[in-house]
């Protein structure tokens, strides 16, 4: 400080004593200034005023010296006092150079920064809220600081601030947020606590509505929730439990669109608290906003779905999620599956924005993602005001996309694969049209996740795959039934033939669109072309599920259609090991399942064209295992042609494999299935060819247990002569059964001499080869 400066009005002595290093010294020289600035505002000398605090902010507070800093801010804090309420003209000059000491190295200069600040703030009043964001600025740094006096300091100042802001109704939010928005991702516990303290505060003046701001902020209050401080966390739920509630009650004026990607990102966050906020938050988000929410689909499902197969650890988590998943399908209708613009009914408010998270990485590209390809109709939970407005549009590829990749993701849980396979289902029902754009990419996983290890999986994805095959938007022109153009050349490969001569007397009609049966579409082909497929090539699936998937579909579809099918991909099937493994399947099947019943009773009598057309292209297909092809011929009454069958197997090779199917034929005709065979034991005079065929049987099989049954069995057959009554004819006509009529067996027989002789064959070759033969040892 230069001693011959001049420094009027303020007297030498006041000089020097604002210079000291002695507080109570600097207190009496704040005290004449204080009379001093008095007795100009007493003259309305304004000039002399400003001069005075420009003397006490350049020389002092300013001052590079530390006892002249100290002289200068209580100089400054006396001179708000003189001035009272009229300090508000002056509050520019004298706010600036105290919020600059607050940046001071000299702990005890900010802590008298402080003070002078408090001081001049409540003199001032509401005056200071033009300046709020400088004064917030400066408290913002002042909350984190080291010293405990500076913090007990600016706390003080912060109660006084907060008070004058909430009685007040001058409050420039407008020019707040901005700032708010910046501090808010501070990575300090006591700024941040500053900052939730200040929201806590806004959020409780009515006349001011932080409300239409929380999308600036809303990312920041949650990675604030993350914070290591139990205080500052519970601090963070309280506000933003207090904003939920404000949506709740006012959804009319919510930014729905513009928070769905930040909920977004925390849905996905580690930390559980924050995860479980963020999942509330869209739940009711969903609930309220309703189809506003629909274009951030793909984004909800790539944070949903992951969080429905948690342990009870995360129940909490899991059980939010869920109703989250369950009510955003509900937003998808019939109306989404319409391609005519001009039936959308609702709006959303704004265009959906790519949001700025700041300092916060999006994992997932799916999550931003707002298609506009396809539009919705319908009425939102809310009438949007805005005028500014576009079409509220599904992200059907977005939803398509994260649904295939969590298929293809074999780390995901079951619960969240069952989710996965509902939603395919709810789209293939609601938005079939769409949703057949996508078939031909999701096909393969959909069959591959037919190996999956849970049943209920396979289940859900067996529903999704027949919803496929029979829903009529899967029917295209010019794509026959019998379109082998997804074969692929391998070893596994199903041949499939191409021109409908080659098929077999039942015909494409007889398949596809038989009186009796539903009409598939152009995807059932297919998909039992791919599972015969997938049978081939896993054959432990065909062990340990092939029963279970078969008569699910026959719930699922038709069960004459399936049958059908899958016998005539079989007759040209090249692989004859696997032809005759799935053949015997099949059979197992048809005569022991509940769900093939209804299709049983059609063979157990062939009285119909479409029965005897079902039997023959079975018949052709099952001529690849000798013994299914007589409990075929059983099952359908043909008991001359059971005994010319068996008449045959003296020609063909008796294997282990041969006699134990032999043996479990047996086993099936003690069954209740075969009731009916077993009283027509008792017309003999009838039915001679069921008794020859049943011995014909017995003298194929060795000295063995299912030997034992079959020939106690037939030594109940009784004696004709004994059954002969005066109603003889009238007894017997109920057994009796003429042959099924435009069924040529002659040429049945010789198509079964055909394929076993392949058979014979195929095992030739293999042995010359050296390979294996299984159980397949000739006796």
């Amino acid at each position: 400080m230069n001693p011959e400066k001049d420094f009027s009005p303020l007297a030498p002595s006041v000089v020097r004593a604002l210079n000291d290093k002695l507080y109570e010294k600097r207190k009496v020289a704040a005290l004449e200034i204080e009379k001093l600035v008095r007795e100009f505002v007493a003259q309305n000398n304004a000039a002399q005023i400003k001069h005075v605090i420009q003397i006490l902010s350049q020389e002092f507070a300013l001052s590079q010296h530390p006892h002249s800093r100290k002289g200068g801010l209580i100089g400054l804090a006396a001179c708000s006092i003189a001035l009272g309420k009229d300090s508000g003209l002056y509050l520019k000059e004298l706010i600036e150079p105290v919020l600059t000491c607050f940046n001071d190295a000299d702990s005890r200069l900010r802590y008298y920064a402080c003070e002078a600040l408090y001081n001049i703030v409540k003199v001032a009043r509401g005056s200071v809220l033009p300046h709020f964001n400088v004064l917030f600025d400066g408290l913002s740094k002042l909350a984190a600081d080291p010293d405990p006096n500076v913090k007990s300091g600016s706390e003080l100042l912060d109660r006084l601030l907060k008070d004058i802001v909430t009685e007040s109704n001058k409050f420039d939010l407008v020019g707040f947020i901005p700032l708010l928005r910046e501090r808010i991702y501070s990575n300090n516990q006591y700024a941040r606590q500053f900052i939730i303290s200040w929201i806590l505060v806004l959020e409780s003046v009515p006349d001011i509505n932080l409300l239409d701001y929380l999308p600036e902020i809303l990312d920041g209050l949650f990675q604030i929730l993350g914070d290591n401080s139990k205080e500052i966390r519970k601090m963070c739920e309280v506000a933003l439990g207090e904003f939920l509630k404000e949506i709740k009650k006012n959804p009319s004026s919510v930014k729905f669109a513009e928070m769905a990607n930040i909920l977004v990102i925390h849905c996905q966050a580690s930390d559980d608290l924050i995860q479980l906020t963020a999942m509330c938050w869209m739940r009711e988000f969903i609930q309220l906003a309703g189809r506003v929410m629909l274009p951030y689909s793909s984004g909800i499902l790539t944070a949903v779905l992951p969080c429905l197969s948690y342990d009870d650890r995360k129940k909490s988590i899991k059980e939010v999620a869920n109703v989250c998943n369950q009510s955003l399908m509900k937003l998808v209708i019939p109306e989404d599956d319409e391609t005519d613009e001009g039936k959308q009914s609702l709006s959303l408010p704004t265009e959906p924005k790519e949001e700025s998270l700041s300092q916060q990485e999006v994992t997932s590209s799916s999550c931003l993602d707002v298609s506009s390809e396809s539009n919705l109709s319908s009425a939102s939970v809310f009438n949007v005001t805005s005028t500014d407005r576009i079409p509220v549009t599904l992200n059907l590829d977005g939803i398509v996309q994260v649904l295939d990749c969590h298929l293809h993701d074999t780390a995901i849980g079951m619960m969240t694969r069952i989710a996965v396979l509902k939603w395919l289902y709810h789209l293939y029902i609601k938005t079939p049209r769409k949703m057949f754009r996508h078939t031909d990419s999701l096909f393969p996983i959909l069959l591959r996740t037919l190996s999956d290890e849970s049943d209920e999986v396979i289940l859900k994805d067996l529903e999704v795959l027949a919803e496929i095959a029979s829903s009529p938007a899967g029917q295209t022109e010019g794509q026959g039934p019998y379109d082998g153009s997804d074969t692929r050349p391998g070893q596994s490969e199903l041949h499939v033939p191409v021109k409908a001569s080659q098929l077999s007397s039942s015909g494409t009609k007889g398949m596809e669109c038989s009186p009796s049966t539903p009409t598939m579409n152009s995807y059932f082909y297919k998909f039992m072309i791919n599972l015969l497929k997938r049978f081939s090539s896993e054959r432990k699936l065909l062990e340990t599920r092939g029963a279970f998937i078969i008569r699910q579909l026959c719930l699922l579809l038709n069960a004459e259609n399936i049958f059908h099918s899958m016998a005539d991909i079989l007759l040209r099937e090249e692989d004859l090991k696997f032809a005759s493994t799935m053949v015997h399947t099949l059979n197992t099947i048809l005569l022991t399942s509940s769900e093939l019943f209804q299709l049983r009773n059609q063979l157990k009598d062939l009285k119909t064209p479409e029965s005897r057309n079902l039997f023959c292209c079975l018949y052709r297909s099952w001529c690849h295992n000798p013994v299914t092809t007589v409990s075929l011929c059983f099952l359908t009454q043909n008991y001359k042609h059971a005994y010319d069958l068996i008449q045959k197997f003296g020609d063909l090779e008796v294997t282990v494999d041969f006699l134990t199917e032999v043996d479990k034929l047996v086993q099936l005709i003690e069954c209740p299935i075969f009731t009916y065979l077993r009283l027509q034991l008792l017309d003999v005079k009838n039915n001679p060819y069921l008794i020859k065929a049943l011995y014909g049987l017995l003298m194929l099989l060795p000295q063995s247990s299912a030997f034992q049954l079959l020939s106690r069995r037939l030594q109940c057959v009784p004696n004709p002569e004994l059954l002969q009554t005066t109603d003889g004819a009238k007894t017997t006509l109920g057994f009796k059964r003429s042959t099924a009529p435009n069924v040529d067996y002659v040429e049945l027989l010789q198509h079964f001499e055909r394929v076993q002789n392949k058979h014979l064959e195929v095992r030739h070759q293999r042995a010359g080869r050296g390979e294996p033969l299984d159980r397949r040892g000739v006796f």
